[in-house]
């Protein structure tokens, strides 16, 4: 099969998958679902690709696996952190700004853009699971395994850090610069785009895998200037006075040591 037909078949692969998820969340009144399952999706997608590409090997199993831990623990630490809130105060807006229309509008804005997103910013896991050249493992494949390592560990234990931090009542409307937190203030974001790099160098050790460049690229603007970063801060900047000492000392993303203020 070309790499084509084995894409055509991730998409509509992925759009079934969004499909039964919006369904769901138009029965539970809840759109906020879509961001459980997004680290599911890419283990969904990267199976598909896995199952329709040109046999096993390696890598591909490599690949496959590092995407199931990520997106695993990533959906389940979702799942945990959201339950018994209800929905998140960015869809119950546009729920209540789109009144009746808000059932097709959830699909296409929220269910099957994102669905969009993740079929395209998966490319890389194409490439890998698509190609059996070389057919062994070569020197990408553990540089770009390293590189994920590092991103899974500041997004995973920035998580937990933050998760611990929060649990505390005597934190409450605090800002939470410790542990990774002191050099990055956003050491989740920065892991998550750090082991789309990883995916990425793996790739790149394939034929044509280094046209795939824009996966990463593409998750790494949307954490940095859309969804994640900007996104949070604004809201931050708001709720927190503290928060604007920690943006004097404290690297937006990229780790680095604290800045004297």
């Amino acid at each position: 099969m070309t790499v084509a037909g084995t894409a055509a078949i991730g998409l509509a692969a992925v759009i079934a998958y969004m499909t039964v998820f919006w369904l769901a969340s138009l029965a539970l009144r809840n759109a906020s679902i879509v961001d459980i399952f997004w680290g599911l999706g890419f283990v969904f997608i990267a199976a598909v690709y896995m199952v329709a590409g040109d046999g096993w090997d390696a890598r591909q199993a490599l690949v496959l696996g590092l995407v199931a831990i990520w997106g695993l623990r990533l959906s389940g630490y979702i799942l945990w952190r959201n339950h018994g809130k209800g929905e998140d105060f960015r869809y119950r807006k546009m729920r209540e700004a789109s009144g009746p229309a808000w059932w097709l509008r959830s699909y296409v804005q929220v269910f099957l853009l994102q669905g969009l997103l993740l079929w395209i910013i998966a490319a890389p896991l194409l490439a890998v699971q698509h190609n059996a050249e070389p057919d062994h493992i070569v020197v990408t494949d553990v540089l770009g395994a390293a590189v994920w390592a590092i991103g899974f560990f500041f997004e995973a234990v920035g998580d937990w850090q933050l998760a611990r931090f929060k649990s505390d009542p005597a934190n409450k409307g605090r800002v939470m610069q410790y542990g990774l937190w002191r050099y990055t203030r956003h050491p989740n974001y920065f892991g998550d785009a750090t082991l789309w790099w990883g995916y990425f160098i793996i790739a790149a050790g394939t034929t044509d895998g280094w046209m795939t460049v824009f996966g990463p690229a593409i998750m790494t603007v949307l954490l940095m200037r859309v969804s994640g970063v900007a996104l949070l801060e604004r809201t931050l900047k708001r709720e927190k006075p503290e928060y604007a000492d920690y943006i004097a000392r404290t690297s937006a993303f990229i780790p680095w040591f604290p800045r004297r203020t």
